[in-house]
């Protein structure tokens, strides 16, 4: 009678085990008011822009290796060494290795401990201890070999929401290492094409330079002959100084870029020699997704989505801890005062029984744990809506820029032909004697700029296209994202491992 009375609390707790409590996850919707448009029309700078082509269909999307779209062999090869030799990659794939140990750690929980803790006494009594004035001391020795085993039973589902919880962590750091590998990539196309820039941007001063050389020669010539003034000659020399102090001065800029490359793929500036850049094609189409599709394709979306996951599984744990918790227990071994006996049936103890613990008052503790696990849970989904508004507005802005720098590199261009057409007559003019030296130097300083322009516009549309393709995502996509079973797996060594990867779930 006294087993069923204590057997029958415990068979109820056990069968209210699927009683599991806990908010159901739901992913929130991407604005508060306002849903994701589902079509490229949902890009306000889409409207009339002709330079880039729509995914469609989705094999025509980036994957994995993005900048081949650019078709510049040295980027493909500097781009491969940010995987291998980036510290800040490498620190964010130890960062998810670290997250998916925590999840192997609570998975643990799932089952009970055992130990035993063998122990070897002896203890000897006096004269007096034995009860006589005189008497002998008697020695005892006592062997023990004890095994002990506790387990507490997922109840309300405390460990099964402390497993989700590090399940989701370890989704966002693995989000997390990719955006770090996509930061890093784009900062190197962004840097390398700053290099071309700057090749470009000298290639151009250099033939300014030979223009003002001969310009130069051509107005001492004529100073010796009596035609022209020294005045002439002194802004022939000015012209072409300044023109050389330009160069020079780019060489600062192509350096600290080469650096911050090295940089980038682990190695010392010293190690690393990027050959002069002659030519850079313009920006190629590149695909773009629908709004929607977006959020598939950014890791950094994916992350604050799995926080928003782990911060709902964390109010359940809160609220979890308004249940009791059984703890069943049970020991055994053996215990004998000669080692002979050790083993011996005689020598057998065991005890075993569960124990139920309840808080009963504690003034409101727990009641301001859970209502601090739900403003954390607004304060991720806050931030998740913000990062999606805050990728919107970059595709926005990168799609704005490069429509309006297509344009305006086409008009730039124009100028190019046109103030070239200029230098030329105004040269023509001035060995005809018709025009002062002055008109010629203001319309190679209007060529020039114009040339100087033109690179920049290319440079700057190159790495607008750059950061276009960081905006949408690079390459990655959420089939990548590792699920809660491949992040327990002891086999994955990272977020791009071989094996099949699930989508990421909303429980």
């Amino acid at each position: 009678m006294k087993i069923l009375v204590l057997t029958t609390p415990v068979a109820a707790m056990l069968l209210c085990s699927a009683c599991a409590i806990g908010p159901k996850y739901q992913p929130p919707s991407v604005a508060a008011q306002t849903p994701a448009p589902t079509t490229v029309n949902g890009y306000k700078e889409m409207a009339g822009n002709d330079q880039w082509k729509m995914a469609t269909p989705s094999d025509s999307l980036m994957k994995g290796k993005w900048w081949e779209i650019f078709g510049d062999p040295e980027l493909n090869k500097l781009e491969e060494l940010v995987n291998i030799n980036n510290q800040n990659v490498k620190q964010a794939e130890a960062q998810f290795r670290q997250a998916r140990a925590l999840v192997l750690a609570d998975h643990a929980n799932y089952y009970p401990t055992i130990g035993s803790t063998p122990a070897i006494s002896e203890s000897d009594s006096g004269p007096a201890g034995s009860g006589g004035v005189f008497a002998a001391g008697e020695r005892t020795q006592t062997f023990s070999l004890p095994f002990s085993a506790s387990w507490e039973p997922d109840l309300w589902g405390r460990v099964r929401l402390s497993v989700e919880n590090a399940a989701d962590s370890a989704q966002a750091s693995a989000a997390d290492l990719e955006n770090a590998r996509l930061s890093a990539q784009a900062l190197l196309a962004t840097d390398y094409f700053l290099i071309a820039g700057a090749d470009l941007q000298e290639g151009v001063l250099d033939e300014t330079i030979k223009a003002y050389q001969k310009n130069l020669t051509l107005t001492e010539n004529r100073f010796r002959g009596g035609v022209a003034s020294q005045s002439d000659v002194v802004l022939a020399q000015t012209s072409l100084l300044g023109a050389q102090a330009q160069a020079t001065a780019l060489h600062i800029t192509r350096a600290q870029d080469e650096h911050a490359v090295a940089m980038l793929t682990g190695q010392p500036p010293s190690a690393l020699e990027i050959p002069v850049i002659k030519k850079v094609a313009p920006p190629p189409p590149v695909p773009i997704v629908v709004p929607s599709a977006l959020l598939e394709r950014r890791p950094d979306i994916s992350a604050s989505e799995r926080a928003v996951a782990a911060a709902n599984a964390n109010v359940g744990i809160a609220q979890a801890a308004y249940y009791p918790t059984l703890t069943l227990s049970a020991s055994t071994g053996f215990i004998s005062t000669s080692m002979k006996t050790l083993f011996t049936w005689g020598a057998r103890t065991w005890s075993a029984g569960p124990s139920v613990s309840e808080t009963l008052f504690d003034f409101g503790r727990r009641g301001a744990q859970v209502a601090s696990a739900r403003a954390a849970y607004d304060s991720t989904v806050a931030a998740y809506r913000q990062t999606v508004l805050a990728a919107f507005q970059e595709v926005e802005d990168d799609l704005a820029s490069l429509r309006y720098l297509a344009e305006e590199a086409q008009q730039q261009n124009e100028a190019v032909v046109a103030a070239q057409k200029s230098l030329d007559l105004e040269l023509d003019r001035y060995k005809a004697g018709t025009d002062s030296y002055l008109t010629v130097i203001t319309t190679q300083a209007i060529l020039l700029g114009d040339q100087q322009t033109a690179v920049t516009v290319l440079q700057s549309q190159m790495t607008s296209a750059v950061d276009l393709v960081k905006a949408m995502g690079g390459g990655w996509n959420t089939s990548t994202l590792p699920s809660g079973d491949a992040i327990r797996s002891v086999g994955l060594a990272s977020a791009t491992s071989t094996q099949k990867l699930a989508q990421p779930r909303g429980e």
